[in-house]
């Protein structure tokens, strides 16, 4: 683990990024590995990481296409919650809040970890009803809850529109008040560097172009940068997870979308908590920088490219404008957008398939981001021990033949349309 001096951190920021230590290493792939963990995002970062953490397996290499960080795992809105309603999601994404918590000990890295509350917005009373209700469940699992009223709301957040003659009155909302955000890209950064300290290899810029499948079991993978063998693989693409399904003959419940972000130019501080609109799909924050973060829906169409269009932004803006009315006078800075696979009940996937040593990580919709820790966590298990952890047990790939669904909407599920 490595220690820092004020004195080295002094020279380092004078050195113009000349001569620093490289984060991690950049090895050869070595021939065999006892796991393989395809994706160098998040998930896949964290898995390794606790596969050497809590199982001891350390013969672990991440393969990742591109490069650490320039995926899903840099291309979110850095939001952190467990407000869900079924206990399947809550307990799973609150076990996760608390590896959160300690996150950045556990790294010895600054995640920017920031418990500053989400409010999620009311319109109507039957939404208030809808939040009562999810409230009651969460408390109930040991997460905290607050529901608020319309004086309360505008306390906290008075430069929404609280008139009277608006289109989506606000009549209340929900808050966690634990929940908030992280820097996303200090997450990957923190996990890359341990997990290559406990002697994973981490291999950028190295493609899977195929798999070594033999009497149905996984004997390895193929690359562009040479065969590996492995007696594990784990997939953890995000939003490719299709390409690769496809190259072991596998059909998926799932469909890879676009959605895209964007902020503005920064203001002073004026937003201290995550906040969304209830009558559509908005959310916003204000960053460390004072920017405004902001995204919303999806685009509306099956796309793997990192790149949005204009009618979703302004769709974005519209809500965010008709929520916030001052968010009119601000400039955009710029847009991102991120590839996710959606699964049918907006639930995530974490499981073994049917091919012996092959296991499936997919399926996050929106939540890919705050999932990450508790993924990780839950994914090193499958893998280590060959069989589900309870807080994944519910995330079965047999679920969408058994109707055992997790129709969970405060996950944001998507209408589905095959």
């Amino acid at each position: 683990m490595q220690k820092y001096s004020v004195f080295s951190l002094v020279k380092n920021a004078l050195s113009n990024h000349q001569n620093w230590d490289l984060a991690w290493k950049d090895p050869t792939p070595k021939k065999e590995y006892d796991v393989v963990i395809i994706g160098g995002g998040g998930h896949g970062l964290a898995t390794a990481y606790y596969l050497a953490k809590e199982h001891n397996i350390t013969n672990v290499a991440i393969i990742e296409k591109g490069w650490i960080g320039g995926g899903n795992v840099g291309r979110n809105t850095t939001i952190i919650r467990s407000n869900y309603m079924h206990d399947d999601n809550a307990l799973f994404s609150e076990f996760g809040m608390d590896l959160w918590r300690r996150m950045s000990q556990d790294l010895n890295y600054n995640v920017m970890f920031s418990p500053r509350g989400i409010i999620n917005l009311a319109h109507s009373d039957a939404q208030m009803n809808t939040y009562a209700r999810r409230g009651n469940s969460m408390r109930l699992n040991g997460i905290d809850a607050v529901l608020l009223n319309r004086e309360e709301v505008k306390e906290i957040i008075p430069m929404a529109d609280f008139s009277e003659n608006v289109r989506f009155p606000i009549f209340g909302g929900l808050m966690q008040p634990s929940a908030g955000t992280a820097r996303h890209d200090a997450v990957a950064w923190g996990y890359a560097r341990q997990a290559d300290d406990m002697g994973v290899d981490i291999i950028q810029n190295c493609e899977v172009i195929g798999f070594d499948l033999s009497a149905g079991k996984i004997n390895g993978v193929r690359t562009s940068r040479g065969d590996i063998k492995a007696k594990k693989i784990g997939l953890c693409v995000a939003g490719s997870t299709n390409i690769l399904a496809e190259k072991l003959n596998m059909t998926l419940p799932i469909e890879t979308h676009l959605l895209q972000a964007c902020v503005s130019e920064p203001v002073k501080p004026v937003l201290d908590k995550v906040v969304t609109f209830g009558a559509g799909h908005f959310y916003i924050s204000q960053s460390d920088k004072g920017e405004m973060v902001m995204g919303g829906d999806l685009d509306g169409y099956n796309s793997y490219a990192q790149r949005g269009n204009l009618p979703t932004l302004q769709h974005v803006l519209t809500e965010g404008i008709a929520m916030m009315p001052f968010l009119s006078k601000l400039k955009m800075l710029r847009t991102w957008g991120g590839i996710m696979d959606m699964s049918m009940d907006g639930s995530p996937i974490i499981d073994k398939t049917h091919i012996e040593g092959l296991y499936l990580n997919c399926g996050w919709c929106y939540g890919g981001f705050k999932a990450t820790p508790a993924s990780g966590w839950t994914f090193a298990h499958t893998i280590a021990q060959d069989r589900v952890h309870e807080l994944n047990a519910g995330y079965s790939l047999n679920r969408f033949n058994t109707g055992h669904l997790l129709d969970e909407k405060g996950l944001g599920t998507k209408t589905w349309i095959s």
